[in-house]
C-alpha cells in the first residue's frame, strides 16, 4: 500500500505531497516517474505550454500559400506541398472526396 511522499518541486523549491491516491493512479497508467513539480506549477505548465493534448491555446500551424489545382483560387494549407501531386482548395477538395 502507497503512503504518502513530500517532494520538492523542482520550478519553486516548494515542498508539495504526492499522495497515496495519486501514486495509486500513476502506477495505473504505467508513469514511471514521480512528478517533478508541484500542482501550482505543474498548472502554470500546462498553460503556458498550451496543454499537451489539445488543451488550451494551441501554437499556430505554419501555413503555406498555394493555387487551387481545380479552380485557380488563391488558398492556405498546412502542409509544404510537393509539385508531384494537386494541392486544392477546401471547396474542391470536398467535392472530389
Amino acid at each position: 500500500m502507497a503512503q504518502d511522499k513530500t517532494l520538492t518541486c523542482r520550478d519553486c523549491g516548494a515542498e508539495f505531497i504526492f499522495s497515496a491516491s495519486e501514486q495509486d493512479f500513476y502506477e495505473e497508467k504505467g508513469f514511471t516517474n514521480e512528478p517533478g513539480r508541484c500542482p501550482e506549477c505543474r498548472a502554470a505548465r500546462k498553460q503556458q505550454n498550451g496543454g499537451r493534448n489539445g488543451g488550451g491555446a494551441r501554437q499556430q500551424r505554419e501555413m503555406f500559400d498555394v493555387t487551387c489545382a481545380e479552380c485557380g483560387a488563391s488558398t492556405q494549407v498546412p502542409f509544404r506541398p510537393s509539385n508531384d501531386r494537386p494541392v486544392y482548395c477546401r471547396d474542391c477538395f470536398q467535392s472530389k472526396r
